[in-house]
Parts: structure tokens; C-alpha cells; sequence
């Protein structure tokens, strides 16, 4: 059975979208109980149906590897196998750098889905996007999704 790849955005998935660093210092958001509010939802289902974890979020040009997986739950951090590389300029940007993190470790044709809740990074009707809301990020409608695609 190959590998299944959950690429992972932060703002509007984690937690809603106004605790994203774009609004707020980011050392200040970090005392906040809200930050990353959502998380224990998805380290359920991880917990029952691990996956690898790639960390889409902008995030990335901001804080190394090990200091995200330091700021999420212990069992979504142990999941956390890389992110996504430079900012890719052009439509679609989000799904453009997925594809080139899977190209570039020869892994194109392996199982992926997004966890994100920004539509316009992503081609219209790409069935890989789990689209969250940014006001209240990942919730029950999302969970089901991705435990279907976790359980085949």
C-alpha cells in the first residue's frame, strides 16, 4: 500500500484565520489560547489513521521545521515529515508547490490531500483540496472527509 500525504495549512485550518502571523506577532499569538484551537480535532483522527504530514502553511518562511512541529500536539508533530519548498509564483500557487514537493521526491503518483481554506490556491474542482472554513477552521464536515480518504 503506498503512502498517503496530508499537506497542511495552519491559518483557517488550525485555527481560524485571525490568529494567522499575517495579523498578529506571532510571539504574542502563541500565548493565545486559540492558536491552533483546532488541532486536537485532527490529532484524533491521526491518532486512529496515521499519515504522513507535509506542512504546507506559510508559515514555513517563518519558523524552521522543528521549531512548527514544536508548536503543534505531539501526535501530529511525530506525523510531520517535511514542507513545501520555495513560493511558487503563479495561479494555483498552493497546488503548484505540492506538485513540486511530490515531483521532487518522486512521489507524483502517490495518495495526497490538502487540508486548506484557500480555495484560490488550488485549481477549480481538484478533488485532493479538503477546503476548510477560514472563520472556524477544520471541523466535523472535514474530519469525515479525511477519514474516509484515510480508511481506503
Amino acid at each position: 500500500m503506498k503512502s498517503k500525504y496530508l499537506f497542511l495549512d495552519f491559518d483557517g485550518v488550525l485555527h481560524p484565520d485571525r490568529y494567522s502571523l499575517s495579523n498578529y506577532d506571532p510571539d504574542r499569538v502563541f500565548r493565545s489560547n486559540e492558536v491552533f484551537s483546532q488541532a486536537p480535532v485532527l490529532a484524533g483522527l491521526i491518532t486512529e489513521f496515521p499519515c504522513q504530514i507535509i506542512i504546507s502553511s506559510s508559515w514555513r518562511f517563518t519558523y524552521n521545521l522543528d521549531e512548527m512541529k514544536e508548536k503543534l500536539p505531539k501526535v501530529i508533530a511525530k506525523n510531520v515529515v517535511g514542507v513545501t519548498g520555495d513560493a511558487y509564483i503563479g495561479p494555483y500557487p498552493r497546488y503548484n508547490e505540492i506538485q513540486e514537493y511530490l515531483i521532487s521526491r518522486n512521489k507524483s503518483l502517490y495518495a495526497w490531500r490538502a487540508l486548506d481554506d484557500s480555495k484560490i490556491e488550488f485549481p477549480n474542482g481538484c478533488t485532493d483540496l479538503i477546503l476548510c472554513d477560514p472563520n472556524t477552521g477544520i471541523a466535523s464536515k472535514q474530519i469525515q472527509e479525511l477519514k474516509k480518504w484515510l480508511q481506503k
